[in-house]
């Protein structure tokens, strides 16, 4: 465990800062995960003197969080840094700062240092709570910084947080993944998997009680491994008895890692709630083997039945991959068949995409864009018709929903989630950012439910 020691850095450039209204704009790409080291980028920002703006003009520093689960991702990236090129001609004192997992690249770094020159300083995932420091030294001394470490020498606890929620937060658990999935960029550059202390875990959700916040997720690239001398489902318990904290959820859990005991604890605990993220990839046990997600197609059906028997009105979401080197019609015919067995509420589709330094992108059968598509298409459409029929099951139900605050295009609607993490947008009277309300569910829609509080 490291303790975070940049508050000195901090205090000067506040000091800098001061009586000169600075403002930041950070842009987060990709997983929750990415969102909760965002938020620790804001709450170190925070500390030194800047506040947070909406529009990206207006900023005297410029945050991109990075992310490289896809392919398109450095494209996009290189296209966004390109136009940042004519803020920093309109402002020669904006600083642009990248940061995150594309920048543990070196052939993204390199290419940043060659092709774009107006980025001010470059950091990865392992140094994240170095930032001020980095900062300081980029006002200080004029020069451009790039710092990446290449592991992590721990992790940095009493990090500042600014959170972007008052009702709900995310709760790193574990940092890295020790999986190794061959299609999966993740542990190349988040690092091998190390395990946040209990009473760290604990001692941040009892501070997050005390501000009001009502529901908490744990975070990790595989919550199931934790391991800090207890395991998951203890960690669980664990943390259950904190008052005011009213809803846990928990992701992501790996199917080969999800115990009886987690399935227990999900069952006898009331604050976690009725849903689970449990990612398939594949109903294809060759392309399971082929991917090193180590469960086959029936594994994973089993395990789906044993949390269904277990644990009441569990929803059930979960990840596909379409286009795997080597898929057949037949693998994702099978792709097909699992998802409808398994009786999926929602889940998030993926085309694959080569990921440099993967054993997949190094294989010969590539699948074809135009079979991948038509394959993605088809998949789609089935998870949109089974998620619409799920919603529509709700319908004349009351549910309890968490109000997480009023809708943006419709000041008499709140949007808030049910236990089972569906979206419900109803109709109140009043303001009940919080506060958990009975909603009777007027009508299933196919990414959300309409309803009004009874």
């Amino acid at each position: 465990m490291l303790l975070y020691n940049s508050d000195k850095y901090c205090r000067k450039i506040a000091s800098i800062n001061h009586g000169k209204n600075a403002k930041y704009f950070i842009e987060t790409l990709g997983c929750q995960m990415n969102e909760a080291d965002s938020e620790q980028l804001a709450g170190m920002l925070t500390d030194m003197g800047y506040s947070e703006t909406e529009n990206i003009s207006s900023a005297d520093i410029i945050v991109i969080n990075t992310c490289c689960v896809r392919e398109n991702a450095e494209f996009k990236l290189y296209g966004h840094i390109g136009e940042l090129k004519a803020l920093k001609q309109r402002n020669g004192d904006l600083l642009i700062v990248l940061c995150g997992c594309m920048m543990q690249q070196s052939h993204v770094v390199d290419k940043i240092k060659k092709s774009y020159k107006q980025i001010d300083i470059v950091f990865g995932t392992h140094n994240r709570q170095e930032f001020p420091k980095l900062l300081f030294d980029r006002i200080n001394k004029g020069k451009k910084v790039y710092d990446i470490w290449e592991e992590s020498i721990g992790i940095a606890e009493n990090v500042p947080v600014k959170r972007k929620s008052a009702v709900t937060a995310y709760v790193p658990v574990t940092y890295g993944c020790d999986n190794f999935c061959s299609y999966c960029i993740v542990p190349y550059v988040r690092g091998r998997e190390h395990s946040r202390h209990p009473e760290s875990i604990k001692n941040d959700i009892v501070k997050l009680a005390a501000e009001g916040i009502k529901e908490i997720t744990l975070l990790g690239q595989n919550v199931n491994s934790y391991n800090s001398g207890m395991d998951f489902p203890d960690l669980l318990y664990y943390i259950s008895d904190i008052r005011g904290i009213e809803r846990i959820r928990f992701m992501t859990s790996h199917p080969k890692d999800l115990s009886d005991n987690l399935i227990k604890a999900m069952a006898e605990i009331p604050e976690i709630c009725s849903h689970i993220h449990l990612p398939l990839q594949s109903g294809s046990s060759r392309v399971l083997q082929q991917m090193n997600r180590k469960y086959t197609k029936e594994q994973y059906l089993m395990l789906i039945d044993k949390i269904r028997a277990s644990v009441k009105d569990i929803a059930i979401s979960t990840d596909i991959i379409v286009g795997f080197p080597g898929e057949t019609e037949t693998d994702f015919n099978e792709t097909l068949e699992v998802y409808e067995k398994a009786g999926f509420d929602f889940a998030f589709t993926f085309i694959y995409s080569k990921r440099t330094g993967t054993p997949a992108a190094k294989r010969p059968d590539q699948i074809p864009d135009e079979l991948k598509n038509q394959r993605f298409a088809r998949l789609v459409a089935l998870v949109n018709d089974m998620t619409s029929a799920s919603n529509i099951r709700d319908e004349n139900k009351v549910l309890q929903v968490l109000a997480e605050g009023k809708s943006r295009t419709d000041r008499t609607v709140m949007t808030g989630r049910t236990s089972s993490n569906k979206i419900v947008n109803f109709k109140c009277d009043n303001d009940f950012t919080g506060h958990l309300i009975n909603v009777k569910i007027k009508k299933g829609h196919t990414w959300y439910l309409e309803g009004e509080k009874i």
